[in-house]
């Protein structure tokens, strides 16, 4: 563009800057050194707000603390976030005046990627999709649109929370038969075949199978129900929790099945293997749980965004139990064959050692007994001890953010609910 005058006035939310023509060309700031090439004024005021033709003055609707901050990196190279400002407004501005979030020093990149991965896990497809969700909603019916908050809100409603308390009371009795049956007593009583107890045996059987049914069929009718009622059927069944409860229900109806083919010889149910296996994959049931209390959640969400740390863990717990495991096979057993300690007989059993003792278990069932192996077991001690709390420090962290985020947002349902109890 022709500049009246030799010098550009930037105005930037009131902020006034004043640059030479010829700093204006290749400033770093790409928004500012697009208002050299333009050739009219039309084109001026794609790239600015407002335009002063007198003064020469370009006027920017925009944050004036950040592009202070912006303009320091012009000057000396180094860009960080402004102090009390959301990243994701100060990387907005970034975009805006055309910088790139490699242009960040490394400690702001990471605050940055953090950021914004705490805000992607924190919406829910529901949420991602607000603008789809009014016109879907339009279309749906009322009671459909309620049902579905029913089911998948459990603090959505009165209604809900009734729903979720009756849920959790189905899950609580449905683990207590799961953990009865196998106790010893239970057992016996199953297995007993004298005259005078053989019907209370049957009665007490009888009753298990009625409540376990019962149980069975409430999450069976829970879980169809929350399937009709899904906007989308296949993110419903690509969901974790609505996965782990297909894996809790199936085994149930499998077991039937298997029952009705065989007859009711319950010696040869119990004799199957793959039958117990599936049996005891209804404990899966606790896991529904996370969906009704906060700690669960937590939990679950911590780990799912801390899982590079979770992995570096593992490294570290590998690695260590390599070298430790080889060193401690080699000083226990591997120097002297004969008189050697035989429970170090073999890396894979040594590396049992250096697990219980890096995590600071130890079973006593196993332990050096040469002076070169009890100096590698206490370095192995302190090695894990160290090892173990490095990462453990993030995902610490993290689990806090977590909470407090996923408490910030049942107060917020809480009160939603406690109005519309009110009314």
């Amino acid at each position: 563009m022709k500049f009246g005058k030799s010098a550009c006035i930037i105005n930037v939310g009131g902020a006034r800057y004043t640059f030479p023509q010829d700093v204006m060309k290749d400033f770093p700031l790409r928004r500012l050194s697009r208002l050299h090439s333009c050739a009219s004024e039309r084109e001026v005021l794609e790239v600015c707000d407002d335009y002063d033709r007198e003064r020469n003055e370009f006027f920017f609707d925009r944050h004036a603390e950040a592009f202070g901050f912006l303009m320091l990196y012009a000057q000396h190279g180094t860009l960080r976030f402004a102090p009390h400002m959301c990243e994701l407004s100060f990387y907005n501005e970034m975009l805006y005046w055309g910088l790139e979030s490699s242009h960040l020093e490394f400690c702001c990149q990471r605050r940055l990627d953090e950021r914004m991965s705490d805000t992607y896990t924190r919406f829910s497809e529901e949420d991602r999709h607000a603008e789809a969700e009014l016109p879907r909603a339009r279309r749906d019916s009322k009671w459909l649109e309620r049902m579905r908050r029913t089911f998948e809100e459990p603090t959505s409603s009165v209604a809900a929370q009734i729903l979720a308390s009756v849920s959790v009371i189905f899950v609580i009795v449905s683990m207590v038969m799961l953990c009865a049956s196998t106790l010893p007593d239970w057992k016996t009583a199953e297995s007993n075949v004298v005259e005078e107890h053989r019907y209370t045996d049957c009665l007490e059987k009888a009753e298990y199978r009625i409540i376990e049914a019962v149980c069975i069929g409430w999450f069976t009718a829970e879980c169809i129900v929350r399937f009709i009622v899904s906007r989308d059927k296949c993110e419903f069944v690509r969901r974790p929790l609505n996965i782990i409860d297909l894996l809790a229900i199936t085994p149930y109806y499998i077991s039937v099945t298997m029952t009705v083919l065989t007859g009711e010889n319950s010696q040869l149910q119990r004799a199957g293997v793959t039958l117990r296996v599936l049996r005891m994959m209804r404990i899966f049931w606790v896991i529904k749980l996370a969906r009704h209390f906060l700690g669960l959640q937590t939990l679950g969400l911590t780990l799912r965004r801390c899982y590079r740390e979770m992995v570096m863990l593992l490294v570290f717990i590998c690695v260590a139990m390599a070298i430790f495991g080889a060193l401690a096979q080699l000083l226990e057993h591997g120097l002297d064959l004969k008189s050697g300690n035989e429970e170090y007989a073999s890396i894979p059993a040594a590396c049992w050692w250096v697990i219980i003792s890096m995590t600071t278990v130890g079973y006593g069932d196993m332990y050096p007994i040469t002076v070169p192996g009890r100096v590698l077991g206490g370095l192995c001690v302190v090695s894990g001890i160290v090892l173990l709390a490095l990462p453990i420090t993030f995902i610490y962290h993290s689990f806090v953010q977590c909470y407090h985020e996923l408490k910030f947002r049942s107060a917020r349902c809480t009160r939603s609910l406690s109005a519309e109890f009110l009314n």
